[in-house]
């Protein structure tokens, strides 16, 4: 089965230094996202912060938490629809 999450981040938050450049020019930036058991006072249970390297993990060095999102159950044998996001084309305050 199927499930869907749906999130945010804030891109302020992002270490440009992380992002890499693939070999066709995309530019990519490695996420850890995880689903806590519970939910917080906003509905959310997905975690989302910038991939460490194993030496950061291993120095225990502070995480680089990006935002969060919802793991979307069913309800019924459906699933809830999240609500729809809304767009902003002022591309001036993306940090990349």
């Amino acid at each position: 089965m199927a499930k869907l999450i749906t999130a945010s981040i804030d891109v302020t938050k992002i270490d440009k230094s992380r992002i890499i450049e693939g070999r066709k020019g995309g530019k990519y930036l490695s996420l850890t996202l995880w689903v806590n058991e519970e939910d917080d006072q906003f509905g959310n249970n997905v975690s989302i912060e910038q991939s460490q390297t194993k030496e950061e993990r291993d120095a225990n060095s502070p995480k680089n938490y990006l935002g969060n999102g919802k793991e979307w159950r069913g309800n019924g044998g459906g699933v809830k629809k999240p609500a729809p996001a809304t767009v902003i084309d002022d591309d001036d305050d993306i940090p990349f």
